[in-house]
């Protein structure tokens, strides 16, 4: 269903059962997939791909161009993944680099008026909370949560099923199962809450290869005492 008030590009394409709200706008060369629902006044801008069962929230903007210097309107992508939850108020941008491609995967919940910045690359299930703030080609990876506020600074990433305090500001990498918090966002320990769930049958601390999750607090405490490698190392 599509409300008369709604403006929907020629060459939009709407999967089976797509809603668009009141407002709401989809311009040229979008792509939609089945089910999802467009809420009113969200823009879903050229060159994004919404894969299907996504609900995009009131005044969310995806697809916007980057902000980048040294963008020159190339033709790029924002490529988001089945099931996902975008609340209001949320950017996604696409990519800064010809044919290159921000990326969302599937399931995740980005919450009131979290960024994601262009070139970022998220993993199924991340959560950002609410005004997280991810700068330029930064990666999350897979059920990875941030909590309110906290922001992540360029080609830094977030590993796997990490939780990341809110307030917090992350300026090396992360490593996956951990607990970082704190002004500059330093290791607090393994992620316990994660690592007590399962994942397909298989124990977080089992699916790392650890035989307990007192081993994997072991090696966080390794990890805390000789440091991760900082983005500029990497580089």
């Amino acid at each position: 269903m599509i409300h008369p008030t709604a403006l929907v590009a020629a060459t939009a394409h709407l999967g089976a059962g797509v809603r668009v709200g009141p407002f709401a706008v989809i311009e040229d060369e979008v792509e939609i997939g089945d089910g999802t629902e467009v809420r009113a006044h969200a823009v879903v801008k050229r060159f994004t791909t919404l894969g299907p069962g996504n609900v995009v929230h009131e005044g969310a903007v995806l697809g916007g161009e980057p902000q980048d210097v040294s963008f020159t309107g190339t033709v790029s992508r924002l490529l988001i993944g089945p099931g996902n939850r975008i609340r209001e108020g949320v950017t996604i941008h696409r990519s800064a680099r010809a044919d290159g491609a921000t990326t969302v995967g599937s399931g995740g919940f980005l919450m009131a008026q979290s960024h994601v910045a262009h070139d970022c690359h998220l993993g199924d299930g991340v959560i950002l909370a609410n005004n997280v703030a991810l700068a330029g080609h930064v990666e999350v990876g897979e059920y990875a949560i941030l909590g309110g506020l906290a922001a992540v600074q360029q080609r830094c990433r977030v590993g796997a099923h990490a939780f990341i305090g809110g307030l917090s500001a992350v300026t090396s990498d992360i490593v996956p199962f951990v607990m970082a918090l704190g002004h500059r966002a330093a290791l607090a320990g393994i992620n316990v809450r994660g690592l007590s769930v399962t994942t397909s049958g298989k124990s977080f601390a089992a699916y790392i290869g650890l035989d307990s999750v007192a081993d994997a607090d072991n090696a966080a405490k390794l990890l805390k005492k000789v440091g991760t490698p900082s983005r500029a190392k990497r580089r």
